[in-house]
């Protein structure tokens, strides 16, 4: 039998131990509380303008649109100039976002290690002719030769007899480094010509000029114009996706440093489920997750 100062210091001890535990169990709880959303979450609101890539235009606008809809105190401004303005301006700072079909890397005169790079789908380009031009498919040769000016006439390559009017995209395009990198081998296109900035206009001039050629990207290609296959390989999403169609590229969204606040917002709905798994289909993109290869900087393509 336990004496009576034995008993109470057994109960002292038991209260002790429920003390400790219970102390114990309250740090858990306010450790806890402090990593969990304080609650309620926080408006989104400003301003925000993205620069740059025509062909990724039509694309960023309507999910700005989509955007600023569900978030009436957002206003987010979408700009052309192409994808040499869009890195040139982020960079400095005179934009929030840089649309580009290029790495930053490409992008002479810029220090690209400042830029972030965030991939949101991909858009393929096709060489695009008038409708009234019979040829359906060219070789990366023949290509490079009309780009060049060395074929000046549709009939040289099994078309009618009728001047090539050819297109062109100016210096800081993205779609015309895309081009010149991997549908003509890296060849500058010297060919005497028209020169056109906006993706929206090239449609137009090959659409309702005789003979013209030039390249869109796909999301801009519709029956106004003719799109070409390449090698015997049709610009399609499946051949892009498998690798079998080279000409390509990433639709690039660059932030100068790591996105906070609405840049962080806007961007993270680009990479939703509503932008991808429906709109970037919807307006002729492929989206990030259905791409078998990968592609670096330097133009290294590697299976998934």
């Amino acid at each position: 039998m336990l004496g009576n100062r034995a008993k109470w210091m057994l109960v002292l001890a038991a209260v002790l131990v429920l003390v400790v535990a219970l102390a114990g169990c309250g740090g858990q709880e306010q450790k806890q509380g402090g990593e969990q959303p304080s609650g309620g979450q926080a408006e989104i609101a400003g301003n925000l303008t993205a620069v740059g890539s025509t062909a990724m235009q039509p694309l960023v606008e309507q999910a700005a649109t989509q955007f600023m809809a569900k978030n009436p105190k957002a206003q987010i401004v979408v700009q052309g100039g192409g994808s040499g303005t869009g890195l040139t301006q982020v960079a400095s700072g005179a934009a929030d976002i840089g649309n580009s079909d290029i790495f930053a890397e490409e992008k002479s005169g810029i220090d690209a290690s400042q830029l972030v790079d965030h991939k949101v789908c991909v858009v393929g380009m096709a060489t695009v002719v008038n409708p009234g031009v019979t040829v359906d498919n060219l070789t990366k040769q023949q290509l490079v030769d009309i780009f060049t000016g060395k074929i000046t006439n549709w009939k040289e390559v099994g078309g009618p007899d009728q001047k090539i009017v050819v297109i062109h995209r100016p210096k800081g395009s993205g779609t015309r480094a895309t081009f010149k990198k991997f549908a003509l081998g890296g060849v500058e296109d010297s060919a005497p010509g028209m020169e056109q900035d906006s993706s929206g206009t090239v449609r137009k001039m090959v659409a309702e000029t005789p003979g013209a050629i030039s390249y869109l990207a796909l999301s801009y290609i519709d029956n106004s114009v003719k799109a070409l296959k390449l090698d015997g390989v049709e610009p399609t999403v499946q051949n892009i996706a498998n690798g079998k169609y080279p000409v390509w590229a990433y639709q690039h969204m660059y932030t100068k440093g790591e996105p906070t606040g609405l840049k962080k917002a806007f961007l993270d709905y680009m990479l939703s489920e509503e932008v991808q798994g429906q709109l970037v289909e919807k307006m002729g993109y492929i989206p990030i997750t259905k791409m078998q290869v990968e592609r670096d900087a330097q133009g290294n393509i590697t299976k998934k």
